[in-house]
């Protein structure tokens, strides 16, 4: 009897644990944790944070452009750079004395300035930079800053004990945007190649329509339980953003 009472005071003991661990992992709330004039930070699970900041267009006006921090212990990468180097320089200052981490590196997704507008800041505080390929030739042939290393297809880096991927399934938004992957937390940083729900098709300029929605689905089959999806522009959500974006390109 005595023995039998110690395994279910231990069993008890143990479902607790686990109660109290999946209650932790599910209840996180997003809120708003820094904003300024330039910058808005939210923090979408324990582990990642959305950057926000602004880009002034003629036809959409000033657009808040999406970009992702993942953290690890004391250490960070982010997904694509603030629109501006003032604003980069804010990030990386919040990064530093907020956060108390470092930056390991910068990945913007593609090479239009909402993703790499502010990639002189991070080059300035010896960042490393990491981009696919194309999207060195891309920025080279705009005169942008140029991201200082280069990938094929894929991309895996460490951050703290654990790691991010950075990978291209295909052209949409552009010839070169790629998706981040924070596996440790079941992050998505789908940049400018994913929507958010109810968008427009928004610009199209270096657009390759006709692939856009097979490559989401290429997207969606690699990361079937994917739990926070991160848009270029607009709301988080969730695989729904990726099913509203193959729909929206779909060839009719």
């Amino acid at each position: 009897m005595k023995f039998m009472l110690k395994n279910l005071f231990i069993f008890a003991i143990f479902v607790t644990i686990v109660s109290c661990n999946t209650l932790k992992q599910t209840s996180f709330k997003p809120r708003e944790i820094y904003k300024s004039k330039d910058l808005t930070i939210i923090q979408l699970t324990e582990n990642s944070f959305q950057h926000i900041s602004y880009k002034q267009t003629d036809d959409f006006g000033n657009v808040p452009c999406n970009g992702l921090v993942v953290r690890n212990g004391n250490e960070t990468i982010v997904f694509d750079t603030p629109t501006n180097d003032k604003s980069a320089e804010e990030l990386i200052k919040w990064i530093k004395e907020t956060l108390k981490c470092q930056v390991n590196a910068i990945i913007p997704t593609h090479f239009h300035d909402d993703c790499l507008g502010g990639l002189k800041a991070f080059v300035e505080n010896n960042i490393p930079s990491y981009a696919y390929f194309k999207t060195i030739e891309l920025a080279k042939e705009n005169n942008f800053v140029l991201p200082q290393n280069g990938f094929q297809d894929s991309l895996t880096l460490k951050v703290g004990n654990e790691i991010i991927t950075a990978k291209f399934f295909g052209e949409g938004h552009t010839k070169d945007n790629v998706v981040g992957y924070f596996p440790r937390e079941n992050v998505m940083f789908g940049g400018c190649l994913i929507k958010t729900l109810n968008a427009s098709k928004g610009y199209l300029g270096d657009a390759n329509v006709s692939s856009w929605s097979n490559t989401v689905a290429q997207v969606k089959k690699e990361y079937p339980n994917v739990k926070i999806v991160v848009p270029g522009h607009g709301a988080v959500g969730n695989s729904q953003l990726l099913d509203y974006t193959i729909n929206l390109f779909k060839v009719q």
